[in-house]
């Protein structure tokens, strides 16, 4: 029962189902997912570590980069019953739909580009 009590409290937030839509298109790092929502770096890492625990999605370091993206080979029955059923929810909600526009503009390096340089404080 636990492992379905994990998957229901982690997708019974609209910033974290924000998230695994998003998930749904590409992976992502961080940097994008705040972008992309809006939110703070802290709010975004609670966010996916609740997601990894129940089992919805998981890391993976690529250089300096640590993407997310969905866990299709998850453990937890539960989740990748909720993946799959998942894709075809939330189309017509009108956030889910701005932050699928909104994604192919934003970009790790160009988000980093911004960021003021810390070197040479």
């Amino acid at each position: 029962m636990k492992h379905l009590i994990k998957v229901m409290k982690a997708l019974s937030d609209p910033g974290r189902l924000k998230i695994l839509k998003a998930l749904e298109n590409r992976k992502l790092c961080v940097c994008e997912l705040q972008e992309v929502m809006g939110l703070a770096q802290s709010t975004v890492s609670k966010h996916l570590k609740i997601l990894e625990e129940a089992g919805l999605v998981h890391w993976e370091k690529e250089g300096p980069w640590v993407n997310y993206a969905l866990d299709k080979t998850t453990d937890n029955p539960y989740a990748a019953e909720m993946l799959a059923k998942m894709k075809n929810w939330l189309e017509d909600d009108a956030t889910v739909s701005e932050m699928r526009f909104l994604l192919p503009e934003i970009h790790r390096d160009r988000i980093r580009k911004s960021l003021p340089d810390r070197t040479t404080s």
